[in-house]
């Protein structure tokens, strides 16, 4: 790798951006860009493709944007985005297994995701998305309470006809266009380094007329450190399509790999109970409808 001509040394990339090397320096040390790769020797080398990245890094700092966000966008326009949490799973994480879910199930596990791991994880990032207005109007006070306790909480629909929504500070909200992919999925990530879960299913096509409870998901679900963290990045990226000012610094404290650790057997087991439960009692009130 050492006399490898498409690799660079850190005098050749500070030569051919203009950025000096004790700044690049800085720049890894504080954002983990430019990523080098290591000689045996502890030099540092980088790859061609990294001069246009430095130097787009540069041209947005010198136009007056900040240093973290415009880092932050140039990380993001390297990773490829398919606008969807659920289609990003499984291409990234195709050993994760879908399954198909009544609405009233997945509703369940949601509550049961947001009591227990989205209440209780130190400084999460938390996302939902709900599909429409109509349905995250019953959530809004659950998450505004939840992101209180959160590093930040964005959530993600058509919000067309809720003008009389209220303000949902500190909660941020996305309006979804309508060929957004998202428009069709339903998401709960909780990205934190004790706690983290994510969620993500996608309504199957021609359910115009089944009873809404009784509506079909395909579902996925992980505590996965690294499977929540691309989920968590997928949802960002939509954030950064719709709001740059909201998205940047969202992919900014996601460009890091997560803390490699699982949340443990007794918060996961809280969690199905606490489903079971929801469950149980969705089932008693549609027994008594009936």
């Amino acid at each position: 790798m050492a006399s490898d001509p498409d690799l660079l040394s850190i005098g050749d990339l500070a030569q051919a951006t203009g950025v000096n090397a004790t700044t690049l320096r800085a720049w890894e040390t504080r954002f983990g860009f430019p990523v080098a790769m290591r000689l045996p020797s502890g030099h540092r080398r980088y790859r061609r493709e990294d001069v246009a990245a430095v130097r787009s890094v540069a041209q947005r700092r010198d136009s007056g944007l900040r240093l973290d966000v415009a880092i932050a966008e140039i990380l993001d326009s390297a990773r490829p985005s398919t606008g969807s949490v659920f289609t990003t799973l499984r291409r990234e994480h195709p050993h994760l297994r879908a399954e198909r879910l009544h609405k009233s199930t997945l509703t369940a596990l949601s509550w049961a995701i947001e009591d227990e791991f989205c209440a209780q994880a130190d400084r999460a990032r938390i996302f939902g998305a709900f599909q429409t207005g109509r349905l995250y109007r019953p959530s809004r006070a659950r998450w505004t309470e939840l992101a209180r306790l959160a590093a930040s909480a964005t959530v993600f629909a058509d919000f067309t006809g809720t003008g009389d929504l209220p303000d949902d500070a500190p909660v941020t909200r996305i309006h979804l266009d309508p060929v957004s992919p998202m428009r069709r999925e339903w998401v709960v990530v909780c990205d934190s380094a004790d706690l983290p879960v994510a969620l993500t299913a996608w309504e199957l096509p021609g359910q115009e007329t089944v009873a809404d409870s009784r509506r079909v998901f395909e579902a996925i679900w992980t505590v996965e450190p690294a499977a929540v963290r691309d989920a968590a990045r997928a949802c960002a990226r939509v954030a950064h399509e719709y709001d740059p000012e909201v998205g940047a610094p969202l992919l900014f404290a996601l460009a890091d790999a997560p803390t490699p650790v699982a949340p443990g057997l007794s918060a996961l087991n809280s969690m199905f109970t606490r489903m079971l439960t929801y469950v149980d009692r969705h089932q008693a009130r549609e027994h008594e409808r009936r």
